[in-house]
């Protein structure tokens, strides 16, 4: 699929080093649904993502609207794990 620039934009803040806490949630989810993921709301604020055969759960963070580090740090290991790596063309998954 193809990301369109926002989610390109997501992706590659995902990947930035160092680790970045001012993802929206909500972006990162548009960007999981752009790669072709499966995203279904669990219990609470649990967020169950599968993508390319990977399985996570998520907590979707509140009251903010900002991820943390620690799941930006688990959302970027979720991708490598699935497959996806930034910077490469990611139009074929």
């Amino acid at each position: 699929m193809k990301l369109n620039r926002k989610q390109a934009r997501t992706l590659q803040a995902v990947f930035e080093t160092p680790t970045r806490a001012d993802i929206l949630w909500s972006d990162i989810v548009s960007l999981f649904k752009a790669l072709g993921a499966d995203v279904t709301q669990g219990r609470g604020s649990r967020v169950r993502v599968h993508l390319n055969g990977e399985k996570a759960v998520f907590h979707e963070p509140h009251p903010e609207k900002e991820t943390d580090k620690g799941a930006v740090k688990s959302v970027r290991e979720f991708l490598e794990n699935a497959g996806i790596i930034e910077g490469e063309d990611n139009a074929d998954l």
